[in-house]
């Protein structure tokens, strides 16, 4: 997943704003106890960060 899709899904999801703040504030266990942010930048893949943020927000498996 390139990080653009991986981006306009989030704001698909939850909206632009929220979706950065989410991306900035909320750690997510499944992410290593990291933001969005934090494992993006630690090299974590896009796909794998999505379905991270998938799980913790139990987000309907057709957006999965």
């Amino acid at each position: 997943m390139r990080l653009t899709v991986f981006w306009n899904n989030m704001h698909e999801q939850f909206g632009a704003a929220y979706a950065d703040s989410l991306a900035r504030d909320y750690v997510i266990e499944g992410l290593g106890s990291r933001t969005v942010h934090q494992a993006l930048a630690d090299g974590v893949a896009a796909k794998q960060v999505w379905r991270a943020v998938c799980e913790a927000f139990d987000l309907p498996l057709s957006v999965r």
